[in-house]
């Protein structure tokens, strides 16, 4: 039975590659994107630095699940000195992101789920332990690991009410895949509640907090946003505009609002965070066709950039709009920011991570579309530690009233970042799960 069902995901999967394989081809061609990785997404050949030490390995899909890892990792390899910590990605920035973050340790790409794929992956790495972060359910992976004996693990886990109303759908499915996991560490009651409904073995749900908590930077004076307040050339006097994680139009809308305050207030600058790096270039066009000075971070980085080479100055003599066109530094420029507008969330993305910017104590804007991130929106909400905004013209008019009011602004960035504090240690009570489980297999090895 397993070795058909094996089969006939492999045949959906196919199906699903060759629909889907015309807009690969066009993204790769044209926007440069899925262009790394086949090797190990269709063979499964991956490979290990130290074959003869113990491995744990974490998958993390993209950028904001390897970003997560990064006190869960500290935290593992305290514990665990000896071990090979192995993380696997499975987009191309995931991976940049994870080779930059985390040199020590071993990066590569996610197996697609056929059975080749998985079978010899598994071989090749031959884990203590499978962490999974957040929902990542492949079952020819599950189910392949689970006959190996190999303890899975879900961390900080999440199930939307979408995705809840979709899975309820495969329940029969859904109850073996979720019965091979040794620990389902859950954000909060509500995803509990949701896998337990599902099939869950009520023994094995656990609900730890969720671990973005853990790795927000509260210090303004940290050395990584003083490093980009020096680049962007930003004074003490400034007051700090940054639209992050932001999808088209919203880098539109937060230039119109900037444009539109600042005659009334001079010492306003704006910072604009693309969400995807495929965009960078576009964003910085957009920024030279409204006329205004621009200052890259990457070209910054660059060997041979100067303080002049640096900043391309188009149009009027206005103070340069700033664009942090890098990966994985978001989280550090946040720390500059007076005023944040969290992006993905004035379109139908579902928003994007607004607990960074709420514990560096900033005042915190977002749209209503935040169902990725709910159970959050909904916490900072309640505390009234931040605001929702329906268009361009609440954007405009909330970033006018809070330079105003600054005691309003202050209060609002004490509020969150109080809140952020409250919840913090999930990463502490997820390791010690995982830390149990690998002594208890290896004790019955």
């Amino acid at each position: 039975m397993p070795f058909v069902f094996g089969w006939l995901m492999n045949g959906v999967y196919l199906a699903i590659l060759t629909l889907v394989s015309p807009v690969l081809i066009y993204r790769r061609l044209a926007k440069g994107k899925y262009r790394h990785g086949w090797r190990e997404k269709l063979t499964g050949r991956l490979s290990r630095r130290h074959p003869d030490k113990m491995c744990l390995w974490f998958h993390a899909v993209s950028v904001g699940e390897v970003l997560q890892l990064q006190k869960v990792l500290e935290e593992t390899q305290s514990r665990f000195p000896a071990a090979e910590l192995l993380i696997t990605v499975t987009t191309d920035t995931g991976y940049d992101v994870a080779r930059t973050k985390y040199p020590q340790h071993t990066v590569s790409y996610f197996p697609l789920d056929f059975t080749w794929s998985v079978s010899t992956a598994l071989s090749a790495i031959r884990p203590d332990m499978i962490v999974l972060v957040e929902l990542e359910l492949w079952p020819n992976f599950i189910l392949t690991a689970s006959r190996r004996k190999i303890p899975l693990a879900l961390i900080n886990g999440r199930m939307g009410a979408k995705s809840f109303r979709g899975y309820c759908r495969l329940k029969p499915l859904m109850r073996q895949l979720l019965s091979c996991f040794e620990i389902l560490a859950l954000q909060n009651e509500t995803y509990a509640d949701r896998l337990r409904t599902l099939g869950a073995p009520v023994d094995r749900v656990v609900v730890t907090g969720n671990i973005k908590f853990d790795r927000v930077e509260s210090n303004r004076d940290n050395s990584k946003t003083l490093e980009l307040r020096a680049a962007f050339k930003l004074a003490k006097s400034d007051r700090i505009f940054i639209a992050g994680s932001t999808q088209g139009p919203e880098e539109s809308y937060a230039i119109d609002a900037w444009q539109a305050l600042r005659t009334e207030f001079p010492s306003l600058r704006l910072i604009i965070v693309p969400r995807h790096k495929e965009r960078f270039e576009e964003v910085a066009e957009l920024i030279r066709q409204r006329g205004c000075s621009l200052i890259r971070r990457s070209e910054q980085l660059k060997p041979t950039a100067t303080d002049t080479a640096s900043q391309t100055v188009i149009g009027t003599s206005e103070a340069a709009v700033a664009l942090l066109d890098t990966l994985g530094e978001l989280a550090a420029c946040w720390g500059l920011a007076d005023i944040a507008f969290v992006g993905g969330s004035l379109t139908n993305r579902g928003g994007q991570n607004m607990i960074e910017p709420a514990g560096f104590g900033a005042a915190v804007l977002f749209g209503p579309n935040t169902w990725n991130f709910k159970d959050v929106t909904e916490a900072l909400l309640t505390q009234h530690a931040a605001r929702v905004i329906h268009g361009p013209d609440e954007l405009r008019e909330a970033i006018r009233e809070l330079l105003h009011q600054p005691d309003e602004a202050k209060r609002m960035g004490d509020a969150a970042r109080m809140f952020v504090a409250s919840q913090q240690g999930a990463t502490k009570r997820t390791v010690d799960l995982i830390q149990e489980n690998v002594r208890t297999k290896r004790h019955l090895d």
